[in-house]
């Protein structure tokens, strides 16, 4: 007789592409939304939470990835036939909501929101499918003072968490522009706007994962497509050569423009503006030469105009194209009457982002500092948000124009980017652990505690097995905890307590020498009316 088979268990793991957030992830990260939030508060903008679930109706179909299953999202059956997903981004779930309550909202309605996010991407290293992000959006704004207001917002909100004038820079495109250069390259219709819809959703990603692919790969993806290191294969847009040469005019638009003014630099003498310079970049609103002599702002914003200048000769006689680049004149003017020049929001031809429902101005926040990659090599972090102007997105439920701009944080990238700058540790401080050293004293032990919390201090009672005092202590260690109080049945009787200071006993033990012991003892008695004022005393020794 067959033995019966015990039950599987189950295995203990995260789901692919999925990540576990602890302690100083979860403290951290809300600590930097909060200085968010008060930026956009002080912007006056509102908070809104939405549903994590949307109709796959409403969300529509514009992520990048639509090879994917459901076209990148995570979707399902209902039992009445209705297919909902996870939302991909915050900005969809809006774009209901203000259809939903027009009548009810202001408009321009202007809201805030923060949460994750979910995408049926391929997963790869530091690419999750489930990630969290930081929106602010303007619903009811036609004019481009709002893309302007947005991208001064974005800077102020980088500056506000711990990112330095110098370490970012917001970039400024517009996707009248491309699809300027599209209509010029014969992949865009004005008069039958869904013919060439593939080929230009591929010509539309090609161009975003410019950074990542180089010309060369983004070159093939104009073509016949492209095979990754993994042997995948991307179908191309299999446009001809002389379409593809149009298209890469435009992908090469940022160094054909630093080309020619490090040229026209060099027949000045060197006395140019170099916009990517240090000493630039160092300006916090005014503009340097490349010895660092300071001039007029006004010569700063001599990369824009390059920038505009460039732009016209590409879009040609299209109306969408030089309607885009008379938005973004207007965009860089704003922002440089209220002090944003360009050593902080800039032109930049090379910003398209991935998603199709961007209809306007669209722009990047770029962080310009060096870190390690995973061999060991510098590289820059690179970006941290981005966003732009969708005027058909509520459209699709009103059937009326609803002018939109909004950005979107990454709020995993920048966190991890604030670590790598120094500005948050990684790291959570623990409670104060009041040691068990006699069970039938528990409620002493608890009121110790309690009288700890009162005043405000993270504190609690060792709740484990308590008969072995030294994995009290390693327990205590393993949450990173600054003190631990003992009392043992001599200490209670004599009315004192000891403070076991953690923290310089984790340092004494890794390289002090015994004078040093003597000099500063990481363990003191002290009276037990005293415990709340000793570790009050004890925990400002390490305050920042």
């Amino acid at each position: 007789m067959a033995k019966d088979k015990k039950p599987r268990r189950p295995k203990a793991e995260t789901p692919k592409g999925f990540r576990d957030y602890f302690g100083a992830d979860v403290t951290e990260r809300k600590a930097m939304l909060d200085k968010i939030a008060e930026v956009y508060h002080r912007y006056g903008f509102d908070p809104l939470e939405t549903s994590a679930v949307e109709t796959v109706e409403a969300l529509g179909k514009y992520l990048p990835d639509v090879d994917r299953p459901n076209a990148g999202v995570f979707a399902w059956q209902e039992e009445d036939s209705d297919w909902v997903a996870l939302r991909y981004d915050l900005t969809a779930p809006l774009a209901r909501v203000a259809a939903q309550f027009r009548n009810d909202l202001p408009t321009p309605y202007r809201r805030y929101a923060m949460g994750p996010v979910w995408r049926n991407e391929k997963p790869g290293p530091g690419r999750f499918r489930q990630f969290y992000q930081c929106d602010a959006d303007t619903v009811g704004a036609a004019s481009v003072a709002a893309d302007a207001e947005v991208c001064a917002m974005l800077s102020d909100a980088l500056e506000a968490v711990g990112i330095p004038r110098g370490d970012y820079i917001v970039r400024i495109n517009n996707r009248k522009v491309l699809n300027g250069v599209m209509e010029v390259a014969g992949v865009l219709d004005p008069a039958d706007p869904e013919k060439f819809e593939h080929e230009r959703g591929i010509v539309l990603r090609a161009i975003d994962k410019l950074d990542r692919l180089g010309e060369g790969g983004v070159r093939a993806l104009l073509g016949e497509g492209r095979e990754d290191e993994s042997g995948d294969f991307t179908e191309g847009a299999k446009l001809s050569e002389a379409q593809a040469e149009v298209v890469m005019g435009f992908v090469s638009a940022k160094s054909i423009v630093e080309t020619e003014l490090a040229q026209s630099a060099k027949r000045a003498g060197g006395l140019a503006v170099d916009v990517f310079s240090d000493a630039a970049r160092k300006g916090k609103g005014r503009s340097f030469d490349p010895a660092g002599n300071e001039q007029d702002s006004l010569e700063y914003e001599v990369w824009n105009s390059a920038v505009l200048e460039h732009l016209t000769t590409l879009v040609q006689t299209s109306a969408s194209g030089k309607e885009g680049v008379a938005e973004l004149r207007e965009i860089a003017n704003l922002c440089s009457e209220q002090g944003y020049f360009a050593d902080r929001i800039r032109l930049d031809p090379s910003v398209v982002r991935g998603l199709g429902y961007y209809t306007g101005p669209v722009f990047e926040a770029e962080l310009t500092f060096e870190i390690l990659d995973e061999k060991g090599r510098p590289r820059q972090f690179g970006s941290v948000a981005g966003g732009g102007r969708y005027d058909d997105l509520v459209k699709r439920f009103t059937g009326q124009a609803v002018p939109a701009t909004g950005v979107s944080i990454g709020v995993d990238r920048l966190l991890a980017a604030l670590r790598a700058k120094g500005r948050v540790g990684g790291k959570m401080p623990g409670p104060v652990i009041v040691t068990v050293m006699d069970r039938d004293r528990m409620a002493d032990y608890q009121k110790m505690v309690g009288e700890l919390r009162a005043e405000g201090i993270r504190a609690e009672v060792y709740l484990g097995n308590p008969k072995n005092f030294g994995n009290q202590l390693k327990y205590a260690d393993k949450r990173q905890s600054p003190v631990a109080i003992i009392q043992g049945t001599d200490e209670a009787e004599r009315g004192v307590v000891q403070i076991k200071d953690l923290i310089l006993g984790a340092k004494i033990a890794e390289s002090a020498s015994l004078e040093e012991w003597k000099s500063q003892p990481a363990q003191f008695e002290a009276p037990r009316a005293d415990l709340v004022a000793e570790v009050k005393r004890l925990l400002a020794t390490y305050e920042d």
